[in-house]
């Protein structure tokens, strides 16, 4: 089987102060400490656990510039069998269809039997996966937390759904499937497997090479546009209520009775 999956390079908020741009409509990103898309690792971790029980090869892809070739090499030393990136200054600004377009012309041009997404971005929205999927004709299935290999080129998959409950499905492959974290606990990544993969090339795909269209990506393609970035208000802090159990109880209640929570 061959498995795609899709990752990220996202600003790291355990080791950033971030700030907002003098413009407001984005970060300040000079001198911020990048990282792999957290949900991203699960998708990976799970492909390697599907290619070792099943058999067959895990590809990660990112589209970006040559900085984003570090987390290529993570997921490399991780366990994915190869990296590659797509690159191209056409792509610079796409919005989540652009992205998903450039993804559909490597998948098609790798035959991939299955591409996994992580559930979301960090720094973004959760909408390339169900893009991508729709662009392809492909099924999909989001918040997936269990798959299983059936014969017959079908996956049995659980999705997590409201009220903590589980979907069972059967879906056919190929397929694009989200990934939710939780699904597994991907394995950690040591130096010693990050200086293997250290000197691995790394193939590099532009528009000539996927065959995309420069006019339907990048800042000339996107339908959404980032226009603004704003701080929420900060509330009001808790209220905590003193006293002993009984006397607290019936400050609770009056409280409710005056918020409307109780006749």
């Amino acid at each position: 089987m061959e498995i795609l999956v899709c990752v990220r390079r996202v600003p790291d908020t355990s080791e950033n102060e971030i700030q907002l741009s003098s413009a407001g409509n984005d970060i300040e990103r000079d001198d911020l400490v990048y990282s792999v898309n957290e949900p991203d690792n699960y998708a990976v971790e799970e492909a390697i656990q599907i290619a070792a029980n099943a058999g067959g090869n895990v590809t990660v892809v990112t589209v970006g510039s040559e900085e984003d070739e570090e987390v290529l090499r993570r997921e490399m030393a991780m366990g994915a069998n190869q990296g590659v990136l797509l690159s191209d200054d056409a792509f610079a600004g796409s919005d989540g269809k652009g992205i998903a377009t450039i993804l559909k012309a490597l998948v098609q041009k790798g035959h991939y039997d299955l591409v996994l997404t992580g559930t979301q971005a960090e720094d973004g929205g959760a909408q390339v996966g169900g893009m991508l999927a729709a662009l392809l004709d492909y099924p999909f299935a989001s918040l997936v937390n269990a798959i299983t290999v059936l014969d017959g080129g079908k996956l049995k998959i659980s999705r997590e759904i409201e009220g903590g409950n589980r979907e069972m499905s059967e879906i056919d492959l190929p397929c694009v499937l989200s990934i939710q974290t939780g699904i597994n606990e991907p394995r950690y990544v040591g130096m010693r497997g990050i200086r293997q993969v250290a000197s691995v090339e790394i193939p590099t795909f532009g528009t000539s090479d996927l065959g995309v269209d420069p006019a339907s990506v990048g800042t000339a393609g996107a339908k959404v546009k980032r226009t603004d970035y704003f701080m929420p208000v900060l509330g009001k802090g808790a209220e905590i209520l003193q006293g002993s159990q009984e006397e607290i109880i019936d400050q609770l209640i009056e409280l409710m009775k005056a918020k409307g929570g109780l006749n």
